[in-house]
């Protein structure tokens, strides 16, 4: 869940609502920069950005939840996520995006790199959709963070967005 402009009230009711939605589905709830909100509203787990909170404040907060981390396309911070014991390494952008402006460009050759140091799972982020996930896929990504292709598709509603993927 990344609601950035919404207030604490609004994000626990929708993060309440989402979690039912993501327990009936048996899908992990993950929310995004914010472990005391993973807490009060008893997420799965937590994503944290470079300019979060560190994964050891984290996880004093939420236990041995999920803590995924952004390493956008560095192996220097991917080796310090893994130190300090991340549950997932997020990479990306892998293509341009309209989600949010792309800051880091990562390419496959940066999946292959992280997968030789570790077995930790490795998300790929940015500008995915129905033409390039598969080679994130075929190079090492064990999941792919879809948000523009699903939610803003002029083409295809959410739900067969999400089936042309499978």
């Amino acid at each position: 869940m990344r609601l950035k402009k919404y207030s604490l009230k609004q994000k626990i009711m929708i993060g309440k609502k989402i979690k039912r939605v993501c327990e009936s589905h048996k899908v992990k709830f993950i929310i995004n920069d914010d472990p005391w909100l993973t807490k009060k509203i008893d997420a799965d787990g937590c994503h944290l950005g470079q300019k979060d909170m560190i994964i050891n404040e984290a996880r004093k907060i939420i236990g041995d939840k999920i803590i995924g981390v952004t390493c956008h396309n560095s192996i220097k911070l991917a080796k310090n996520a893994i130190k300090s014991k991340a549950s997932y390494l997020a990479f990306g952008a892998f293509y341009s995006s309209k989600t949010k402006k792309t800051k880091f460009n990562a390419t496959t050759k940066t999946l292959i790199k992280v997968k030789k140091l570790t077995n930790i799972p490795i998300v790929a982020i940015g500008g995915i959709n129905d033409s390039n996930y598969k080679n994130l896929l075929l190079n090492k990504a064990n999941f792919l963070a879809i948000s523009d292709y699903i939610w803003n598709n002029k083409k295809y509603k959410p739900e067969k967005a999400t089936d042309i993927l499978k």
